[in-house]
């Protein structure tokens, strides 16, 4: 079905020093079990089920109005520690849609997430300390609210980046399985005064309020087109 008159939102996502990794085939298979999980969670918010379109990279297409921040984070929690980077393009799709595989559709949407995608390549290669690990894009249009996104986005890849093991797998616990620090404490076999520390020192309030701004900012430009 063509559908030239709608907005979508296109995730290209690939997997960075692929080349370099040492279990390249465990990893592709768990990559594909991933998306596999997120066109199961997802499927009436999603387009174009997600699919490994190269050995390194990864692709879907989505109604305007899904949780796409929650589910590129989702993504690269089950990942983690391997690194992925994705370009968000908001757009038309000119060309038909396979409901079954994001392959083969094509237009503007693409063409942001494309561009958005190697714009996080070109930050990393200049060393941008504030280079973020997502990028997001309205094709072809210039828009403060894009450019806020993607401070925000910034902002809370910085966040992460700063995180200590410990604090990483207190937040993502946290993230997932919600409930009081005290039942956190529970799950993660320690203290409360613990967890609550490495809430306060891993910024957890502020990253999961910014990520909730950051999530309702991006459907908000589909209401404001």
């Amino acid at each position: 079905m063509k559908q030239a008159d709608r907005r979508y939102l296109a995730v290209i996502g690939d997997i960075k020093d692929s080349r370099d990794l040492e279990n390249r085939g465990e990893v592709q298979r768990k990559l594909k079990a991933v998306l596999d999980q997120i066109n199961q969670n997802h499927r009436g918010e999603i387009v174009s089920e997600f699919l490994i379109t190269l050995g390194d990279e990864f692709q879907g297409l989505m109604k305007i109005s899904a949780p796409v921040l929650e589910i590129i984070k989702y993504i690269q929690r089950k990942m983690y520690p391997v690194v992925l980077r994705f370009g968000i393009g908001i757009g038309e799709i000119l060309t038909e849609i396979n409901p079954y595989a994001a392959i083969g559709s094509d237009g503007p949407a693409y063409y942001g997430a494309r561009e958005m995608i190697g714009q996080v390549h070109a930050n990393e290669k200049k060393n941008k300390r504030t280079g973020a690990d997502i990028r997001l894009c309205e094709y072809g249009k210039k828009s403060f609210e894009a450019d806020r996104i993607n401070l925000l986005l910034s902002m809370i890849w910085m966040i992460e980046d700063d995180w200590s093991e410990e604090q990483r797998e207190t937040v993502w616990d946290m993230m997932e399985k919600g409930g009081s620090q005290e039942e956190c404490a529970k799950r993660m076999k320690t203290h409360q005064s613990t967890i609550g520390r490495r809430l306060a020192s891993g910024r957890y309030y502020l990253y999961r309020e910014t990520l909730d701004i950051t999530e309702r900012s991006i459907q908000l430009l589909e209401e404001k087109s």
